[in-house]
């Protein structure tokens, strides 16, 4: 890390590691931020968005319908920021049964799976847990259990300095060093005192201070990015400002990865606050319209799929409820179906035939056994 491009950073102070290396100390919270008219815009159109979808998600009959699959894309997006190769009908594949070959693509799915794992049981400990430490911890063990990474800490914070630049980068050539560990561990105390203190800011405008100091800290080994994504939308859900986890911002982050990283980087050298704060505020309005026209697309397609069915003879509870179950779910398996609809294979297989005959689902692998079924049309909608 290069000594002169932190030097004189309003936004904290460079200090030496005990092996001698260059290193930034981001300052306790908060930071002054003037509140501008351009940034009152961003603020007004980023809640306009976040309240219109927060209220139509608070008024869905079966919110699931939309939660899981939301809760995968996010899987699959994130992940993919720190490189990871796994896509939406990998991630659900995984989960029907259906493995990859060894190697990188099936290390990839299992990383994704993690990211499930830990962010659904964030929402879940949300209940008895407020963000806090010791629920980050949580979340990192389960985002690197028997994953590449697994012999990093899970669950621990770092205890000894790491830095960030590409693969192979030594410490002395990376582009950003985070603050040695004794700094560090008083930096967290202060950053979850912060995440719960009033301090007199538009909610969204202190997430995305928050975001920035917990990836300034850069408290574990690995996975701060993916630990840092997930907490957005934790701390949205805890503070109210989400009524269903249905906006995620790794998509437009992934879309805008150079910009994330740059404004990111220009907070710690030039303490550059108002630019990242817009960029993040654009990205929770961008993401909360696409996430009300997915569930749209969704919800529509779900109620166009029933009256095809239903405007015909032989259309049963059980077929209509996997029907239900794909929008969850895409991808299906005739084991998976028989759990759900509580019948027997041979029903099961029978409904699951139906489907195919209406063009809702299609066989994917070409077996005659283990077969794994896709919606197209509802992958179709998730992926793009």
């Amino acid at each position: 890390m290069k000594y002169e491009d932190f030097k004189e950073s309003p936004s904290g102070q460079v200090v030496r590691t005990l092996e001698g290396h260059t290193a930034f100390v981001p300052n306790k919270l908060p930071p002054k931020i003037e509140v501008t008219w351009e940034l009152a815009a961003a603020i007004s159109e980023a809640d306009r968005s976040l309240s219109k979808l927060s209220g139509v998600a608070s008024k869905l009959p079966n919110p699931h319908l939309l939660i899981i699959p939301f809760t995968r894309k996010e899987a699959v997006l994130s992940s993919k920021i720190e490189g990871t190769v796994a896509s939406l009908s990998d991630l659900l594949s995984f989960e029907a049964g259906l493995f990859p070959e060894e190697g990188k693509k099936k290390e990839d799915v299992r990383e994704v799976a993690n990211y499930v794992e830990a962010l659904e049981w964030g929402l879940l400990r949300l209940k008895e847990l407020p963000i806090s430490l010791r629920l980050v911890k949580e979340l990192h063990e389960r985002l690197l259990k028997g994953v590449r990474g697994e012999s990093l800490m899970p669950g621990q914070f770092r205890n000894r300095q790491n830095w960030l630049g590409p693969p192979q980068t030594k410490i002395e050539d990376a582009i950003y060093v985070p603050p040695p560990v004794q700094e560090m561990d008083v930096l967290l105390n202060d950053l979850e005192r912060y995440i719960h203190a009033d301090v007199g800011l538009p909610p969204l405008i202190k997430l995305a201070i928050t975001h920035y100091q917990f990836e300034a800290i850069h408290p574990f080994l690995d996975g701060n990015g993916r630990i840092g994504r997930l907490l957005v939308t934790l701390t949205m859900i805890e503070q109210g400002l989400l009524s269903q986890p249905l906006m995620y911002l790794s998509a437009y982050f992934e879309r805008s990865r150079t910009h994330y990283y740059d404004h990111l980087l220009a907070v710690s050298k030039h303490g550059h606050w108002e630019n990242w704060i817009k960029y993040f505020l654009n990205g929770v309005a961008e993401q909360s319209s696409a996430a009300l026209e997915k569930s749209s697309q969704l919800i529509n397609l779900n109620e166009e799929f029933r009256d095809r069915l239903q405007r015909k003879k032989r259309t049963s509870a059980h077929l209509l409820k996997l029907l239900d179950s794909l929008f969850s779910r895409p991808v299906t398996t005739a084991k998976m179906a028989t759990e759900k609809l509580g019948v027997t294979p041979k029903s099961a297989q029978i409904h699951i035939d139906r489907l195919i005959e209406e063009g809702i689902l299609a066989e994917a692998t070409g077996k005659q056994r283990n077969r794994v079924y896709i919606a197209p049309q509802i992958l179709k909608v998730l992926e793009f």
